[in-house]
């Protein structure tokens, strides 16, 4: 493997995990949000970290758009 799969898979990886970040705040703000003070910051910060750091283990199984260059 070379060093340019790397930085292709790091990237991808990067962005499906902040996607999956932001999904996931959206989804607990939206879910409990009256006003902006009844959000409870703590908890969505941590399950959307959470969600983050799994999908970066899922990406770890691979990432169907970054294709291995054989040869």
């Amino acid at each position: 493997m070379n060093t340019d799969y790397w930085i292709r898979w790091a990237k991808a990886a990067a962005v499906r995990a902040i996607k999956t970040v932001a999904q996931t705040a959206v989804a607990l703000i939206g879910t409990n949000a009256i006003g902006i003070t009844e959000v409870n910051w703590y908890a969505v910060g941590s399950a959307a970290a959470l969600a983050g750091l799994v999908s970066l283990l899922t990406s770890v199984a691979g990432i169907p758009e970054v294709k291995m260059e054989e040869g």
